[in-house]
């Protein structure tokens, strides 16, 4: 009899604690809030330091190009070690860089602490997206559950710059580490939430690996889709504000407004993403996705006045609908190197588009915005051409999310991911 009373009393006390997949979201918005700040922070340096438009750019740069190094090195040390501790310190880390980024006017100082904010984003995710996929169990929602809080972290970004920085200037920039004592905290009671589960699931997952095999050929053009995606998304990150200060005749609220646009849009389309691959597959949503983004851009691009704003939501669901979706495909294309493949589509493919920032800065020197924004038209098009050869990815009968001595698992990680 008190067998059985302590067996029910476990499931109440355990659902009387917050979910991990609920504390990993809002310790990944905690982490990616950086990543919307820095380029929230282009049209200050622009007007406070006079940074031209590639000097500024470069500043996006130094984050977008540590982590397409660092971010794959952090996923292939997940893939040997458990790095857990990882969370809270990258957290730290990256809010540290970007609080000193208005401290002291040198454009050498400034690439360098947003540079250490680049690093410590990088470590974080790799590790963050393995936690993760145990928690949810390998649902779809559960991994856009994740990935929702980095878009929201994306979206906040410029507000919380726009409330800092526009009220005390660049010297107020210390403040911006608020949210990084917030994050490391929620990331240590995440890892204590999933402690118990992800051991489990990692003991099962090994054994699933041993069957698996590297499917590096879809990876590799997974990856290049990717890559198409993160030039334009960076591309308009970076200029977004300054070009709908252009073309809607409106001062620094309606470029902060463009910008908090193109980041919460992607809270939609992350959730969306979840639930439409549960349904219709993931390939098949991916597919769509960029073919939607196509005429999306377009009409960033070349349309004027208010209606741009109706653009620019559309441009953020379609990139952002196949965001969590990238995640769980290449953990599925690389079953043996889940860390690898996590640094690759969160870091590399995502981060190399900010290479493309100081070009797209210096065509806008040298004719106009709108002329340089022009090319990223086509770029969603040759995602969709690469996509079309790709199928959807065959999971291990042992991984955990799969194998039948938990057929109901997938259902159970649904219903946690939704909280």
């Amino acid at each position: 009899m008190s067998a059985n009373r302590t067996a029910s009393a476990v499931p109440t006390a355990l659902r009387n604690r917050p979910r991990p997949i609920t504390l990993l979201s809002l310790g990944h918005a905690c982490v990616d809030i950086y990543q919307g700040a820095v380029a929230a922070l282009v049209p200050y340096l622009v007007s406070e330091r006079a940074y031209t438009y590639a000097a500024a750019s470069g500043i996006v740069l130094a984050v977008s190009l540590l982590s397409s190094v660092v971010q794959p090195l952090f996923g292939a040390f997940t893939d040997k070690w458990s790095m857990p501790w990882l969370l809270p310190v990258s957290t730290l880390l990256g809010g540290a860089g970007v609080a000193l980024s208005g401290v002291g006017g040198s454009y050498a100082l400034t690439l360098t602490v947003v540079a250490v904010s680049g690093i410590g984003i990088a470590a974080y995710h790799p590790e963050a997206a393995r936690v993760a996929r145990g928690a949810g169990r390998g649902s779809h929602t559960a991994m856009g559950w994740f990935s929702l809080g980095g878009n929201l972290g994306f979206a906040a970004g410029p507000l919380m710059v726009s409330a800092v920085i526009a009220t005390g200037g660049l010297r107020a920039s210390p403040l911006l580490v608020v949210p990084a004592l917030a994050g490391a905290a929620l990331s240590m009671a995440a890892l204590r939430a999933v402690k118990a589960p992800a051991a489990t699931a990692t003991a099962a997952a090994g054994a699933g690996e041993a069957a698996a095999r590297d499917d590096w050929r879809s990876f590799v053009t997974l990856s290049g889709a990717i890559v198409c995606r993160s030039i334009v998304f960076v591309g308009l990150s970076t200029f977004i504000s300054l070009y709908a200060r252009q073309r809607t005749g409106g001062g620094d609220l309606s470029g902060t407004a463009a910008l908090f646009v193109l980041y919460l849009g992607g809270a939609v389309g992350t959730v969306a993403g979840g639930k439409l691959a549960t349904r219709y597959g993931r390939i098949r949503v991916v597919r769509w996705s960029y073919a939607l983004t196509v005429l999306a851009v377009a009409g960033v691009v070349h349309v004027p006045g208010p209606p741009l704003y109706l653009f620019v939501a559309l441009t953020s669901a379609g990139l952002y609908v196949p965001f969590s979706l990238h995640i769980t495909l290449g953990q599925d294309y690389l079953p043996r190197r889940m860390g690898t493949a996590s640094g690759v589509t969160m870091g590399l493919a995502v981060s190399v588009g900010g290479l493309a920032g100081p070009a797209i800065g210096a065509m806008a020197d040298a004719t106009s915005l709108q002329t340089a924004l022009t090319p990223l038209i086509a770029l969603p098009a040759l995602a969709w051409l690469l996509l079309r050869t790709l199928h959807e990815p065959v999971v291990a009968p042992s991984d955990p999310p799969a194998g039948p001595a938990d057929a109901a698992a997938p259902a159970r990680a649904e219903a946690d991911g939704g909280t």
